[in-house]
């Protein structure tokens, strides 16, 4: 039997990734009920309120998640809310009470505070730069400078890795590995130079699904057996015997989701960046 459908209203003086986050983490624990979301982001005005009531009467009502600031405004627009008989949750309230009184102070009172431009902002930049530059083995020249290389067999999320990893400030380089081949010497070289150095593989039943899935997407053939589960076998147990020889850990991804990944590759590097993604 279907739940019934809910619209969520986001309201936000900044962005909204903070709200919508929490949200679709908590709509995401529930199998039945169809989840509408609707977002009123940059709300710093009362004028800004009327409009995002409005939007909300238009669409009949609803549950009203947000954050605000701005004390002032929070309490207009629990007034309103109030009025309307409508319920809002203000998701930060809690944990800012909770700071506010081990800090002894009150919260600066500034929206967007958690996006501002800053050295830790600019570090995640370059990083996401540096592994867009450095996929799949590109800008080998470069790999002295990033903070870990992620090395693997094709299809086993080194590419989504990185990116993740990059949104946490730390520069992620991808090198696939060729089945039979050695390690590549820039590897090698920046594996010298001090740079970790992880290997990502998969049960090969998992790779062999993701990898017909793949041909399937290209509507290609596979002559050279790129989806053959034994071949996939072989690639597999050639990986970790390599990886034995050189001292590098593996992750066995097939049931980690990418977050999970990068937390396990954070944990093994010597001076793991704390940056927020």
């Amino acid at each position: 039997m279907p739940g019934r459908e809910i619209t969520l209203h986001l309201i936000s003086d900044s962005t909204g990734e903070t709200v919508r986050s929490a949200v679709e983490a908590a709509a995401s624990q529930f199998g039945r009920g169809d989840f509408r979301l609707r977002l009123h982001n940059f709300v710093r005005s009362e004028a800004a309120l009327d409009a995002a009531f409005a939007g909300i009467a238009a669409e009949g009502g609803g549950l009203i998640v947000f954050t605000m600031a701005d004390d002032a405004l929070r309490a207009s627009l629990m007034r309103r809310a109030a009025g309307a008989g409508l319920r809002a949750i203000d998701i930060l309230a809690p944990i800012m009470i909770a700071l506010g009184e081990r800090a002894g102070q009150g919260p600066l009172g500034r929206p967007g505070e958690q996006h501002r431009i800053d050295g830790g902002y600019l570090d995640r930049i370059a990083a996401i730069e540096f592994a867009l530059a450095s996929d799949d083995g590109a800008g080998a020249d470069r790999l002295t400078r990033a903070d870990v290389i992620l090395i693997g067999a094709s299809r086993t999320s080194k590419t989504p890795t990185c990116v993740y990893l990059a949104n946490q400030g730390v520069r992620a380089a991808n090198v696939p590995l060729l089945p039979g081949e050695p390690l590549p010497e820039p590897v090698l070289q920046a594996r010298r130079a001090g740079v970790a150095v992880v290997a990502l593989t998969a049960s090969p039943q998992r790779l062999a699904q993701v990898r017909r899935q793949r041909l399937d997407v290209l509507e290609s053939t596979d002559p050279g057996g790129y989806a053959e589960l034994e071949r996939i076998r072989e690639e597999v147990t050639a990986l970790r015997l390599l990886c034995e020889r050189h001292g590098i850990p593996v992750i066995d991804v097939t049931r980690r989701s990418i977050e999970e990944t990068a937390a396990s590759i954070r944990a093994l590097l010597p001076q793991a960046p704390e940056k927020e993604a």
